[in-house]
């Protein structure tokens, strides 16, 4: 049985590129395959803010941030809560081993192929309101100078040259079906060849099989990425821990993030583990203007929008905007809705409103420092003010009265009270007012103003929702969004694929967010951000470097 390649690759988004890269830098050779056509070389990835968790970076220091793999790894596993003796081993080991690369070589390994790094740093997911609980103590969120694209091009650009140099075989609109194996050894797959497709990055493409193949190599690295664009699988693997299945969900990466390889594993005899783990997000809006079905994008708030549940409860502490997501979620489908509500007015979206996607931060994916400046110029930067205009779950209003009147309009439900959301609205206003009082949110948005990136680009100057001169008022109806596969197959720390009986299974390496991220879910039930890129870039690369070592 001859070998097509040393290696074979399924899946050409980052962690598959990576992987390649490691390969191909030590000589081996790759045959790379991938369900969609070329456009979408990068996958997922391609669509992401480029945020990267970096621990005790040049960038900290310079603002003042200390910070620590201790600390770091202190806020991972209060994070994670790993509690599943069995299913958690390996999460666990890659949970230590990712925060050590992520305090070490990971910002110099990034460095030197070509990743640039903005010298603020965001201060994502800022915790559950206790020392031990869920969340980031310090700002770790560092922005990558050019956005998802920016990560793909250093790893798909080095790619493209060993494909020059005849080390990598590229097989586009080829979908495995099934992962060979002789004797417990994978040494291949076998699917079918669709149809070819001309669709842009990111559209749901054909699926008509017009012939099959069959490849053979030493070894196969499965790199297909997670289950959120399927939404069906989303649902029967929905955690009980979270409660009730939400009954509408916007979906927030593309429909080839279908989940396929997780089954197809499990067939050929891999372990699959914490299915139930998975990150959704509380703050989607409809895309006014989309790329695949049911595309939503995440707002990136800052910490002052008043949250109101869907009858216009305000959500308890510490479910401000990006404080805990998970426990958020947890709360909103406690409601019995599927969506809530910020209020704002016009100075605070024009400051606090970003919004997840390279397509969405054109300043930042351009990489442009002319278009940089407009952020800090009067006026909403220009992708949030065109959903304000165009997007169908924004409301804006002269008054609050006629703004409570167009939420209700906007859903068709008459859920909300206006002397009751009045009420509500003047109690906090009243603290915005005062140097000292209860309010929790209030008292964390003076806090987070202490940071000077968040002071300088972040934050709102505090002040009253029903104060004049801000603006118009704005309600945004916030959706559930699907996002990351937070389990997968279980994997060691050569990102070599485990049996259920804990054994090795020969030949069959994964990386990124069909593994979890690494070991089979590194997130545990949450994760800090700016990780799952870097997850993809880690697993990816320890599959790359122990197959480049151990391969005949």
């Amino acid at each position: 049985m001859a070998s097509d390649a040393d290696v074979i690759v399924v899946g050409a988004g980052l962690a598959g590129l990576v992987a390649t890269y490691e390969l191909t830098r030590a000589g081996r050779s790759v045959l790379l395959v991938e369900q969609e056509n070329a456009d979408n070389l990068g996958g997922q990835a391609h669509w992401s803010l480029g945020g990267l968790f970096l621990v005790d970076s040049p960038e900290q220091r310079r603002l003042g941030v200390r910070d620590s793999y201790e600390l770091a790894l202190r806020d991972w596993n209060s994070s994670a809560a790993f509690d599943r003796p069995e299913t958690d081993h390996w999460p666990r080991r890659w949970a230590q081993a990712y925060v050590a690369f992520a305090a070490g070589e990971k910002r110099s390994y990034l460095r030197d192929l070509g990743m640039r790094f903005m010298p603020f740093v965001g201060w994502a997911e800022r915790g559950g309101g206790t020392a031990s609980s869920h969340g980031n103590s310090v700002p770790r969120f560092h922005f990558g100078w050019g956005t998802g694209p920016e990560i793909v091009r250093v790893f798909a650009e080095r790619v493209r040259e060993a494909e020059r140099a005849g080390l990598v075989r590229i097989r586009y609109r080829h979908r495995v079906d099934e992962l060979l194996t002789s004797d417990g050894v994978a040494h291949g797959v076998s699917g079918s060849v669709l149809a070819p497709s001309a669709e842009r990055r990111g559209v749901a493409s054909a699926r008509e099989v017009v012939g099959e193949f069959e490849h053979h190599a030493q070894a196969v690295v499965v790199t297909s990425g997670g289950i959120g664009g399927n939404q069906e699988l989303v649902r029967r693997n929905w955690p009980s821990w979270l409660g009730r299945k939400p009954e509408s969900m916007l979906t927030g990466v593309p429909a080839h993030v279908d989940g396929r390889m997780l089954d197809i594993g499990e067939r050929a005899g891999a372990s699959v583990v914490n299915r139930d783990r998975m990150w959704h997000y509380t703050e989607g809006i409809t895309n006014w203007d989309p790329v695949w079905p049911g595309h939503g994008i995440r707002i990136l708030p800052g910490p002052s929008s008043m949250w109101l549940d869907a009858t216009g409860e305000r959500l308890p502490a510490p479910y401000f905007p990006g404080f805990d997501n998970m426990g958020t979620l947890r709360h909103i489908l406690g409601t019995g809705y599927d969506y809530t509500w910020f209020l704002l007015d016009q100075r605070i979206l024009e400051k606090e409103f970003a919004l997840s996607g390279s397509e969405q931060n054109p300043d930042l994916t351009d990489k442009s420092p002319r278009k940089l400046l407009s952020r800090v110029r009067k006026g909403a930067p220009g992708p949030v003010e065109a959903f304000k205009r165009h997007g169908v779950d924004f409301v804006v209003r002269d008054n609050l009265r006629d703004l409570v009147a167009g939420m209700n309009e906007l859903t068709g439900e008459s859920l909300l009270d206006f002397t009751a959301v009045r009420e509500r609205v003047a109690a906090r206003d009243a603290e915005m007012h005062r140097s000292y009082g209860k309010d929790m949110q209030v008292s964390a948005i003076r806090a987070a103003r202490g940071f000077i990136s968040d002071r300088a680009i972040r934050i709102a100057t505090p002040h009253g929702l029903l104060d004049s001169g801000n603006g118009p008022l704005i309600a945004v109806r916030l959706r559930l969004l699907t996002r990351k596969t937070l389990g997968g197959l279980e994997t060691n720390l050569d990102s070599q694929v485990m049996r259920p009986d804990g054994s090795a299974f020969d030949g069959l390496y994964a990386a990124g967010e069909v593994a979890g991220f690494g070991g089979g879910g590194v997130h545990g039930y949450n994760a800090l951000e700016g990780t799952f890129l870097g997850g993809c870039v880690f697993s990816g690369r320890n599959a790359g470097r122990a197959l480049a070592r151990d391969l005949a």
